[in-house]
């Protein structure tokens, strides 16, 4: 029996395996924010794989965004070194999840299982897919442990806002230095066959417009911020929005609504702080003074984020030309280039032969619309050799009644294994 009938064999012998670690994992509610258990799920998965010969270490991201006593960062890294020198292959997971909203039918941290399928909060996002990896890797480790190189697994902090807590912390440490670290799969769930080369840009920003508090009943006496405001959207919606539209990348970035340039208005505040739910007072009578909007810009790696921004800019002052005494701010936020893992990488031709050999056809290769720890990787720790690859349907992520199909984890299970093979049995 070759070695790649053998992985698989011992990934179909760890099915039930799979199964549990996955309920296991998805049972720790580790929400974020503001960063609820991550302690637990390290420890729990750093006696798991210690179990397994792994070296593991607990690493506290301290200091960083969102890092406190009270809700400390905490980050796993577990590594095993072959018999003899070689590569090493990375497989980076985050480990929190995000809030649970409404519209659940299932108890969001049961792991309910339906047929093939799990359910839960961080099934498919991505519980399932560190799970699938560490299953990969404990079924190679059985079928090849005169392998060459070294395995690591990380399940890390805050991907879902910023991964500042995470694999950036990491990356600045030079734990994904390319001396280090040659390849690195992240089990994003983009489904089964897909190879995810990378990411769209995002500049996030904050925009303030100006006016002067006045009595409700004369506002002529004042200068409402509001109004301001709406102008600045309706400036929007007739130039910038249809100017978006227009700009289409060569990036294959899933969906296709997705291949133009978008802008989302992520909140709007004005005027009179909200009040407390228990208040059962009136509002005061006041021309509001302030009012600010969130804006998420999602770019194309065909554009400069010099461009972007000037977009926003001259917007602002087409409008200012427009209305006396107009007045504004714009306050960066967050930003992130655009990243793109060539086709022709190392990472990505191995997991591609992998794919064909389990699925017995063509990977498919995308791009996703939003931004996740490859960027961290990329531009930190200088390591371009990454994808991001693992089961699971985007759409379900961050939804209610989120699941991950059984099957699906066992197969990319074992595509990852044979990434391994590929990489390591030399």
């Amino acid at each position: 029996m070759d070695l790649n009938t053998r992985v698989k064999a011992a990934i179909d012998n760890r099915r039930d395996a799979l199964v549990a670690l996955t309920r296991d994992l998805i049972a720790i509610p580790t929400l974020n924010p503001p960063g609820r258990n991550y302690l637990e799920i390290c420890e729990y998965l750093a006696a798991r794989l210690a179990a397994r010969g792994f070296t593991t270490e607990l690493i506290r991201a301290k200091d960083a965004p969102g890092d406190s006593d009270r809700f400390p960062r905490w980050n796993l890294v577990a590594r095993i070194d072959g018999a003899r020198p070689g590569d090493c292959v990375h497989f980076n997971s985050h480990h929190d999840v995000v809030e649970l909203g409404h519209g659940w039918t299932r108890d969001p941290f049961g792991g309910q299982i339906e047929g093939d399928r799990i359910y839960g909060r961080g099934a498919c996002d991505m519980k399932g897919g560190l799970a699938a990896s560490i299953i990969a890797a404990e079924a190679f480790l059985a079928a090849c442990p005169d392998f060459a190189g070294a395995i690591e697994i990380s399940a890390t902090a805050d991907e879902e806002s910023g991964g500042f807590g995470g694999v950036a912390y990491l990356a600045q440490q030079g734990r994904f230095d390319p001396a280090r670290v040659q390849h690195v799969i992240i089990p994003e769930p983009l489904h089964k066959d897909q190879i995810c080369l990378g990411h769209r840009g995002v500049w996030w920003a904050e925009i303030e417009t100006h006016g002067r508090i006045a009595h409700g009943s004369m506002p002529f006496l004042g200068d409402s911020a509001i109004r301001h405001m709406g102008a600045v959207l309706e400036e929007m919606e007739q130039t910038l929005f249809p100017l978006l539209a227009n700009k289409h990348t060569e990036m294959p970035v899933i969906p296709e609504g997705a291949r133009a340039s978008t802008l989302n208005i992520n909140s709007i505040h004005g005027g009179e702080p909200e009040q407390d739910a228990d208040y059962t007072g009136l509002p005061a009578p006041c021309v509001a003074d302030r009012c600010r909007i969130i804006i998420d810009r999602r770019f194309l790696i065909e554009e400069e984020i010099g461009q972007v921004k000037a977009e926003i800019a001259n917007l602002m002052e087409r409008v200012k030309a427009r209305r006396p005494q107009f007045s504004y701010e714009i306050r960066d936020l967050f930003e992130v280039q655009p990243s793109m893992t060539d086709r022709d990488a190392p990472i990505v031709r191995s997991t591609a032969s992998a794919i064909e050999a389990v699925l017995g056809r063509e990977a498919a290769y995308v791009v996703s619309p939003g931004t996740y720890d490859q960027k961290h990787i990329d531009r930190i720790g200088r390591l371009k050799n990454c994808i991001a690859y693992g089961p699971g349907l985007l759409e379900l992520a961050h939804q209610p009644d989120e699941w991950v199909g059984i099957n699906d984890m066992a197969d990319s299970a074992k595509v990852m294994a044979l990434v391994l093979a590929e990489l390591l049995a030399r």
